[in-house]
């Protein structure tokens, strides 16, 4: 069977399909509908009134801000807890509102709000969120910094750092959940935009993993954690930079997880046309590659996605970091073929397939990440 045999081409979800797909994942408690409360969640996909970005920033926007409000009067009453979940309620609503990406300008207003909630509530957490700026030599037209966001657990003495990105739609403010069990283990953490996403100064061009190393360079310099070697953890698109970073800079990675990411088949015109509307994604998932790669109508997306190729590049054949391979075994979004084909290419890997689709969420994927990062840290920590 081909790559391409392996996924069933579909359509566009209708309205009803759409809100059928949410009211099952607001049950479920899954990803996106995970940051929803569930009896207002369902409410607001009963008034959805159609998915274009007007119709459906605005249901999700204007909930965002009657929490919003809401969350300003308990600080004002200085109830910090109450404070703090009301944002994290707004921050939810907000990236509804600007899921799966900004590119409508009433999403974009979502966006904008997603982070300064998320921020506000953060600040109130037993380990609260730190916002960090640093200097970007972009190049014309790319922006002049990087922005991340840093959590340190306390008592700590000179803990490991995990840099940690999401993929299309996943933000960083979304990677609260890896944060919080990365911190269990007493790892730092260092969320940042993939690139064409959220902040991030440039777009998923080529050689778009020059946007960490200054990431990398910052946290090296900290006096307070061992960033000597730091780890890599990638979600879904944003494995695949975790794996050309593992190749490409092996000498400053302790070890890398491409968690349901891709390297080459994901790529291919086959492939692209094959997994346009899969029923793990709920809409937009081309309008959203494109949005990250900064292409403006189909025959440059499919041309921008092929040069990311790390096969063609020539890259597979190197010797690279130690990289755990996350993947669902029947993965709709991004071919699992493209796990063995790292499997046969360059250094050994490791590799833990899940049942079911998209990076195989299940509740045991995140602790074998985490367990494994922990201890790749921990023995280069030994060194």
């Amino acid at each position: 069977m081909s790559v391409v045999d392996s996924c069933v081409q579909g359509r566009a979800k209708t309205l009803d399909e759409a809100k059928q797909w949410m009211r099952e994942r607001l049950e479920m408690r899954v990803y996106p509908m995970s940051l929803v409360e569930p009896t207002e969640g369902r409410a607001l996909i009963d008034e959805l009134r159609g998915l274009d970005g007007r119709a459906w920033a605005g249901v999700w926007g204007r909930a965002g801000d009657q929490a919003r409000e809401a969350a300003s009067e308990a600080e004002r009453r200085g109830e910090r807890k109450a404070a703090a979940a009301l944002y994290l309620r707004a921050h939810g609503l907000y990236f509804m509102g600007r899921f799966p990406c900004p590119n409508h300008p009433d999403k974009q207003r979502c966006a904008e709000l997603e982070r300064e909630t998320y921020l506000a509530a953060g600040r109130h957490w037993s380990v609260p969120v730190r916002r960090v700026s640093v200097p970007f030599d972009g190049r014309r037209g790319e922006g002049r910094e990087v922005v991340f966001l840093y959590r340190r657990p306390e008592g700590a003495v000179r803990p490991p750092v995990v840099v940690m990105w999401g993929g299309l739609d996943a933000y960083k403010e979304q990677l609260t959940g890896a944060s919080d069990a990365l911190l269990g283990a007493g790892v730092a953490t260092i969320a940042v935009d993939c690139p064409g996403t959220g902040e991030s100064p440039l777009k998923a061009v080529v050689d778009a993993e020059r946007q960490f190393l200054p990431v990398f360079d910052w946290a090296a310099a900290q006096l307070d954690v061992d960033a000597r070697k730091v780890g890599l953890l990638g979600r879904s698109f944003g494995g695949y930079w975790a794996t050309k970073l593992a190749h490409a800079a092996p000498e400053r990675i302790a070890g890398a997880v491409s968690w349901g990411g891709g390297v080459h088949f994901m790529f291919q015109p086959e492939w692209l046309e094959a997994s346009r509307h899969p029923e793990s994604y709920l809409m937009e998932l081309a309008e959203t590659h494109r949005y990250m790669l900064g292409s403006s109508n189909g025959i440059d997306y499919a041309a921008a996605l092929k040069r990311l190729s790390l096969l063609d590049q020539g890259l597979l054949d190197r010797p690279c970091a130690p990289l755990l391979l996350v993947s669902g075994k029947h993965d709709r979004q991004y071919p699992v073929e493209d796990t063995y084909l790292l499997l046969e290419r360059g250094s050994p890997k490791s590799v833990r397939l899940f049942p079911g689709g998209h990076t195989g969420r299940t509740p045991q994927a995140l602790h074998t990440v985490v367990a494994w990062l922990a201890e790749r840290l921990r023995r280069g920590a030994a060194r």
